[in-house]
Protein backbone atom coordinates (compact mmCIF):
# COMPACT_ATOMS: atom_id res chain seq x y z
CA UNK A 1 0.00 0.00 0.00
CA UNK A 2 1.24 3.29 -0.75
CA UNK A 3 2.37 5.87 2.10
CA UNK A 4 1.28 9.28 1.59
CA UNK A 5 5.21 10.14 1.16
CA UNK A 6 5.10 7.06 -1.54
CA UNK A 7 2.17 9.08 -3.58
CA UNK A 8 3.97 12.53 -3.26
CA UNK A 9 7.12 10.89 -4.48
CA UNK A 10 5.26 9.79 -7.53
CA UNK A 11 3.94 12.69 -8.11
CA UNK A 12 7.41 14.52 -8.26
CA UNK A 13 8.24 12.00 -10.99
CA UNK A 14 5.75 13.00 -12.90
CA UNK A 15 5.74 15.95 -12.53
CA UNK A 16 9.48 16.22 -13.28
CA UNK A 17 9.27 14.17 -16.30
CA UNK A 18 6.26 16.17 -17.88
CA UNK A 19 9.19 19.37 -16.91
CA UNK A 20 12.14 18.41 -17.85
CA UNK A 21 12.45 15.13 -20.27
CA UNK A 22 14.45 15.11 -22.97
CA UNK A 23 11.93 13.28 -25.22
CA UNK A 24 9.07 16.28 -24.87
CA UNK A 25 11.38 18.25 -27.43
CA UNK A 26 10.59 15.28 -29.81
CA UNK A 27 6.93 14.26 -29.29
CA UNK A 28 6.69 18.16 -29.82
CA UNK A 29 7.83 17.70 -33.03
CA UNK A 30 5.72 14.36 -33.71
CA UNK A 31 2.72 16.31 -33.13
CA UNK A 32 3.12 18.67 -35.82
CA UNK A 33 0.31 17.56 -38.40
CA UNK A 34 2.92 18.95 -41.41
CA UNK A 35 5.58 16.43 -40.13
CA UNK A 36 3.05 13.65 -39.65
CA UNK A 37 2.02 14.58 -43.32
CA UNK A 38 5.78 14.90 -45.12
CA UNK A 39 6.78 11.71 -43.35
CA UNK A 40 3.32 10.00 -45.01
CA UNK A 41 4.43 11.05 -48.09
CA UNK A 42 8.12 9.68 -48.19
CA UNK A 43 6.87 6.53 -46.59
CA UNK A 44 4.45 5.94 -49.08
CA UNK A 45 7.27 6.96 -52.04
CA UNK A 46 9.35 4.86 -53.87
CA UNK A 47 12.01 6.81 -54.21
CA UNK A 48 13.59 9.95 -52.92
CA UNK A 49 11.03 13.00 -53.67
CA UNK A 50 11.97 16.43 -54.81
CA UNK A 51 10.49 19.68 -52.96
CA UNK A 52 8.26 20.88 -55.54
CA UNK A 53 6.94 17.15 -55.72
CA UNK A 54 6.40 16.90 -51.62
CA UNK A 55 4.44 20.60 -51.88
CA UNK A 56 2.39 19.76 -54.53
CA UNK A 57 1.33 16.15 -52.74
CA UNK A 58 0.87 18.30 -49.83
CA UNK A 59 -2.07 20.65 -50.24
CA UNK A 60 -2.16 23.61 -48.24
CA UNK A 61 1.47 23.38 -47.42
CA UNK A 62 3.37 26.91 -48.24
CA UNK A 63 6.92 26.66 -49.56
CA UNK A 64 8.07 28.24 -46.12
CA UNK A 65 6.67 25.75 -43.59
CA UNK A 66 7.66 22.68 -46.24
CA UNK A 67 11.52 24.34 -45.59
CA UNK A 68 11.07 24.79 -41.93
CA UNK A 69 9.52 20.80 -41.66
CA UNK A 70 12.23 19.44 -44.04
CA UNK A 71 14.96 20.97 -41.92
CA UNK A 72 13.60 20.12 -38.67
CA UNK A 73 13.21 16.69 -39.55
CA UNK A 74 16.96 16.60 -41.36
CA UNK A 75 18.19 17.71 -37.80
CA UNK A 76 16.18 15.34 -35.86
CA UNK A 77 18.06 12.12 -38.48
CA UNK A 78 14.76 11.46 -39.60
CA UNK A 79 15.10 12.41 -43.06
CA UNK A 80 18.16 12.73 -45.20
CA UNK A 81 18.55 15.44 -47.90
CA UNK A 82 21.09 14.75 -50.87
CA UNK A 83 22.04 18.01 -53.09
CA UNK A 84 23.56 17.06 -56.37
CA UNK A 85 25.77 19.26 -57.85
CA UNK A 86 23.62 20.87 -61.07
CA UNK A 87 22.34 23.88 -62.05
CA UNK A 88 20.09 24.49 -60.88
CA UNK A 89 20.87 22.05 -57.91
CA UNK A 90 18.44 19.32 -57.73
CA UNK A 91 17.89 18.35 -54.21
CA UNK A 92 16.09 15.41 -53.38
CA UNK A 93 15.15 13.73 -50.07
CA UNK A 94 14.43 10.83 -48.35
CA UNK A 95 13.58 8.94 -45.10
CA UNK A 96 16.54 7.62 -42.91
CA UNK A 97 16.88 4.07 -41.03
CA UNK A 98 15.10 6.00 -38.03
CA UNK A 99 12.51 7.91 -39.55
CA UNK A 100 11.58 4.52 -41.34
CA UNK A 101 11.59 3.22 -38.29
CA UNK A 102 9.27 6.10 -36.77
CA UNK A 103 7.43 5.89 -40.06
CA UNK A 104 5.99 2.43 -38.62
CA UNK A 105 4.21 4.43 -35.78
CA UNK A 106 3.02 7.25 -38.11
CA UNK A 107 1.36 5.41 -40.26
CA UNK A 108 -0.42 3.16 -38.08
CA UNK A 109 -1.37 6.47 -36.53
CA UNK A 110 -2.64 7.65 -39.77
CA UNK A 111 -5.18 4.33 -40.28
CA UNK A 112 -6.46 4.62 -37.20
CA UNK A 113 -7.46 8.20 -38.02
CA UNK A 114 -9.17 6.72 -41.21
CA UNK A 115 -10.55 3.98 -39.58
CA UNK A 116 -12.34 6.40 -36.98
CA UNK A 117 -12.48 9.82 -38.85
CA UNK A 118 -16.15 9.55 -39.13
CA UNK A 119 -16.73 8.64 -35.46
CA UNK A 120 -14.77 12.06 -34.60
CA UNK A 121 -16.70 13.79 -37.08
CA UNK A 122 -20.18 12.34 -35.68
CA UNK A 123 -18.86 13.36 -31.35
CA UNK A 124 -17.79 16.95 -33.10
CA UNK A 125 -21.32 17.48 -34.40
CA UNK A 126 -22.81 15.95 -31.45
CA UNK A 127 -20.54 18.23 -29.16
CA UNK A 128 -20.84 21.86 -31.38
CA UNK A 129 -24.63 21.02 -31.16
CA UNK A 130 -24.92 20.79 -27.44
CA UNK A 131 -22.11 23.89 -27.18
CA UNK A 132 -25.14 25.88 -30.01
CA UNK A 133 -27.76 24.87 -27.56
CA UNK A 134 -26.31 26.03 -24.47
CA UNK A 135 -25.66 29.12 -25.32
CA UNK A 136 -29.36 30.26 -26.36
CA UNK A 137 -31.28 32.40 -24.05
CA UNK A 138 -34.17 30.57 -22.37
CA UNK A 139 -37.37 32.70 -23.27
CA UNK A 140 -39.82 32.97 -20.29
Amino acid sequence: MDTVSDVRQSANLVEDYLQRCPARDVLAVLADKWVLLVMGVLRASEGPVRFNELRRRLDGITQKMLTRTLRELERDGLVRRAVYPTVPPRVEYSLTPLGTDLGRLTHAMGQWAQRNVHEITAARTRFDERAARAVEPVSP
